[in-house]
């Protein structure tokens, strides 16, 4: 693989090293992504997670919310990518993941500090009293799925017309910020504020290695090296270099 020896030098001698990911890391893990071939907005509407809709249907919104977040998501592990990333922050090379995806695949593998940019679909909160769950101590079949209190719960998923958790998107700028290589995968760099962390962290300086089998927003554009391959493929070659 052209250039391969060289994202490896890039992320050895990293100071500060972090990931960027998108849906595209989790397709070889069965998810399928939102958006282009396959993608969940090509089947679904995506209004029922528009949390306007929500609050008005939520028994209609969970019904669709479990066909498409409920059961692929839950059962899906880990595939190489989530691993390797996983091992170079084990190894000092990465600070981090800063991660787009709500499927908690990055933790399954074993990465520590993980950035959940757009929330998880592993935790629900009491829209009443605030109140948070784990998933697993929540029976699923009832919908919606309600409190103690007597309130609805909500994934902790960002919904359309809500803003990005606090504590994440300020972590978040300031690892892309610091970060001196940035590898970016599988996203098409399209959702905002999400895609505007590798511009800063370009700004700042860093070198921007992107995987993706299709080019995206960012290549071309502020992406030092690129490889056009899936994401398992790219980090089982980068694995045998490091």
């Amino acid at each position: 693989m052209q250039n391969i020896k060289k994202a490896a030098e890039l992320i050895k001698n990293a100071r500060y090293g972090v990931a960027f990911t998108g849906a595209g890391i989790s397709v070889e893990s069965g998810i399928a992504p939102f958006t282009g071939a396959g993608g969940l907005w090509n089947q679904y509407d995506p209004k029922f997670i528009e949390i306007n809709f929500f609050n008005m249907h939520p028994k209609e919104s969970w019904r669709e919310m479990k066909k498409i977040f409920f059961t692929d998501m839950e059962e899906s592990q880990p595939n190489k990518a989530h691993e390797v990333l996983a091992a170079l922050e084990q190894k000092g090379f990465l600070k981090g993941v800063i991660t787009q995806n709500i499927d908690g695949l990055h933790q399954k593998a074993g990465s520590k500090n993980v950035q959940e940019f757009h929330g998880t679909i592993h935790t629900l909160s009491c829209l009443g009293c605030g109140k948070k769950y784990r998933l697993d101590d929540i029976d699923l079949s009832e919908e919606p799925p309600y409190c103690i209190c007597g309130g609805v719960l909500k994934p902790d998923f960002v919904f359309y017309g809500e803003g990005i958790p606090y504590m994440p998107y300020q972590k978040s700028a300031e690892m892309a910020q610091n970060a001196d290589v940035m590898i970016i995968v599988g996203t098409a760099g399209q959702v905002m504020p999400a895609c505007s962390l590798p511009l800063t962290a370009k700004e700042h300086g860093a070198k921007i290695i992107e995987v993706n089998p299709q080019p995206s927003a960012f290549t071309g554009v502020i992406t030092d090296l690129y490889f056009p391959v899936k994401a398992g493929e790219f980090f089982a070659e980068l694995e045998k270099e490091i």
